[in-house]
């Protein structure tokens, strides 16, 4: 592959949340990629293995750069796209700081809400761990929103923000998994389904 390859390695649509993450950073962008998806396995992929230097999806090959890790291809698309990140200082300091609690936390809720953006079960009360970790969820975005929201759908705003993508695939697993939630979560989630890139994922 030559340095002006542009492609976007991603896993199945269906499961895999690391690689909407990525994807919603680079269609967020407006990055001009190949997007190849490759079908996951379970944790044993050889096709990710032998592509990704993690071994692991997404993976993006850009003008020369190669970039894996979900908050690192977010980093990059910032660079291009700035408006990924808001633009006051504050907050956007704010807006780091939640996606990397995002990208480094909530492993009760991941491993028992995997996601399946396919799937609607019946609702069902969380684990007190779950339940924990979904409790902060909430406040993150009830606080974001409050702070930095100016009345829009987003966390920060009218617009996605490389936030909001950290965040889409939880919205994903709620959709799945029906906890019950606050009015304002429903709405953030409602908000976050409805985002055309979102939609174009599904």
């Amino acid at each position: 592959m030559n340095d002006t390859s542009s492609v976007l390695y991603i896993g199945s649509r269906r499961y895999s949340s690391w690689s909407l993450r990525g994807w919603l950073a680079v269609r967020l962008a407006g990055l001009a990629v190949e997007e190849r998806v490759i079908p996951l396995a379970g944790g044993h992929t050889p096709a990710v293995k032998a592509t990704s230097p993690s071994g692991m999806v997404p993976f993006l090959e850009h003008e020369g750069a190669r970039v894996w890790d979900s908050l690192a291809i977010v980093e990059y698309c910032a660079e291009i796209a700035p408006q990924l990140w808001p633009a006051a200082r504050i907050a956007r300091a704010h807006a780091r700081a939640i996606a990397a609690e995002m990208h480094s936390g909530f492993r009760e809720l991941r491993l028992a809400m995997p996601m399946n953006c396919t799937r609607t079960l019946e609702p069902a009360e969380p684990a007190p761990a779950v339940r924990a970790n979904l409790d902060r969820i909430e406040a993150i975005w009830a606080e974001t929103r409050t702070r930095f929201g100016d009345g829009g759908p987003f966390l920060f705003g009218a617009a996605m923000t490389a936030a909001d993508a950290m965040y889409a695939p939880v919205v994903s697993r709620l959709l799945t998994y029906r906890p019950e939630v606050s009015a304002a979560t429903a709405a953030y989630i409602a908000a976050v389904r409805a985002h055309e890139l979102v939609d174009a994922w599904y």
